[in-house]
């Protein structure tokens, strides 16, 4: 007991002589006794200049990075646990796990954000929203009262034309089949980036089914639940209360496994794209509200993503492998033999696909358009400064072209060469356009 209570009494004069370090820093600890900062936080990952932190939060993790600027807690205490927190972040209050928040991002009260979490600049949400696995382009916005996890939105070209998700909204991320192989991707990364593409708005009081694709300018309606993929551009989606049945139904099958299949690969394929993104034109952009150590975050968070997508399609084929086949009926006008014919032909080429997704995870795509893009991209740093959204949005349309054939080529290879050894598939269209089949 002795040597106990010399560890507690250790532990706490190490937290005091944190506190006091980020005080003499200019760190502002509001009602600093009630405040918990764990003993292996690092000093020098906490800036001083106008970071507050408000009474009651607990700060944990030793790779927890906060810079210039931040507030955490001020609605409420909140507890951050190794992430990554950019300049001038507004945390109000909740609980946020291993996700990084760039510059002016902003949460309000009761958030619960966890594992592999990305806010890219100025997006925000306000109260009791939940995230897990969830990547948002700038601008994009989130209503009250959500539950939005495993989705990635990209769309808007600013504060006043951004993407945004109503009230009261829920994708649905956990089947029938207990599986988790359900991303959403609401726009893409290859056009996404270039921040010039129509806003997507997800109405409240509505739901999305994953895994589902929606194109840029689509807008559902509230109150609708969106079940089926829309690629195409400017949609309106809309639908009342589902109609009611009652019909033959075997727990545990999978129904056109296609789709899952294709979107679960875009989804990875865009996540590719995104870490060229961020290795070559982001990695440009280091500088003093945007450090190494943040961008760092950026890649480990965006690397934590991918292996969850790879981890829950891989649970989905082991599933598949043990016997969870198709229904009885016909799916989307295939014959139970057809739907048989796949699933068998996807368990058994599963480990050669998953061969191709893992080398081509460090291909760089066409290197003429790359280079190309790259050399727009230094024009405007050295003329403008490495303000990333003001260069970004400053490149003209034909530069923004070919930067987008240079990430749209690296996931149109990754599917096209993972179901090229399944001809069961029948042919894959590659085009952002493609109709939900």
């Amino acid at each position: 007991m002795v040597g106990k209570k010399r560890l507690e009494i250790n532990m706490m004069n190490k937290e005091s002589d944190i506190k006091d370090i980020l005080k003499r820093k200019g760190v502002t600890l509001i009602n600093p006794e009630s405040i918990h900062i764990a003993e292996e936080i690092e000093p020098d990952r906490i800036a001083g200049d106008g970071v507050v932190i408000y009474a009651g939060s607990k700060i944990y993790g030793k790779r927890t990075l906060i810079l210039p600027g931040s507030i955490i807690g001020y609605e409420s205490p909140a507890t951050i646990e190794n992430c990554h927190i950019g300049p001038r972040v507004k945390l109000a209050g909740g609980y946020f796990r291993d996700s990084v928040f760039l510059k002016n991002v902003s949460f309000g009260s009761c958030a619960h954000v966890r594992e592999g979490c990305i806010l890219e600049e100025d997006s925000s949400a306000a109260h009791s929203v939940g995230l897990k696995q969830t990547i948002l382009f700038p601008y994009v916005t989130l209503g009250s009262l959500i539950n939005f996890c495993d989705c990635f939105m990209a769309g808007g070209t600013g504060k006043k034309n951004h993407s945004e998700v109503g009230s009261s909204y829920i994708h649905f991320n956990f089947t029938p089949q207990q599986d988790k192989a359900t991303p959403s991707m609401l726009g893409d990364v290859p056009r996404g980036v270039m921040l010039d593409q129509p806003p997507i708005f997800l109405g409240g009081q509505g739901g999305l089914v994953g895994p589902c694709r929606l194109g840029f300018g689509i807008t559902v309606a509230a109150g609708t639940i969106c079940r089926t993929d829309e690629p195409r551009a400017n949609r309106l989606i809309y639908g009342g209360p589902g109609k009611g049945g009652n019909i033959s139904y075997i727990p545990g099958t999978y129904r056109n496994i296609k789709r899952i299949l294709i979107n679960n690969l875009t989804y990875i394929g865009n996540m590719y794209a995104l870490r060229q993104w961020y290795l070559c034109v982001r990695r440009l952009f280091i500088s003093e509200d945007f450090p190494e150590l943040l961008f760092e975050g950026l890649n480990g968070a965006l690397t934590m993503a991918i292996d969850e997508r790879m981890k829950r399609i891989n649970e989905l084929i082991r599933k598949l492998d043990e016997g969870s086949g198709p229904g009885s009926e016909k799916q989307g006008g295939l014959s139970q033999s057809n739907s048989v014919r796949r699933h068998m032909d996807l368990t058994k080429k599963w480990p050669f696909i998953e061969a191709i997704i893992k080398t081509l995870q460090d291909f760089t795509g066409n290197e003429a358009f790359r280079d190309s893009f790259l050399r727009e991209i230094n024009k405007e740093i050295h003329k403008t400064g490495k303000n990333y959204i003001k260069v970004i949005k400053t490149l003209g349309p034909d530069v923004k072209k070919t930067g987008t054939c240079w990430l749209q080529g690296l996931v149109d290879r990754l599917i096209k060469e993972a179901t090229e050894v399944l001809p069961s598939f029948g042919e894959i269209r590659l085009t952002n356009e493609e109709q939900n089949t």
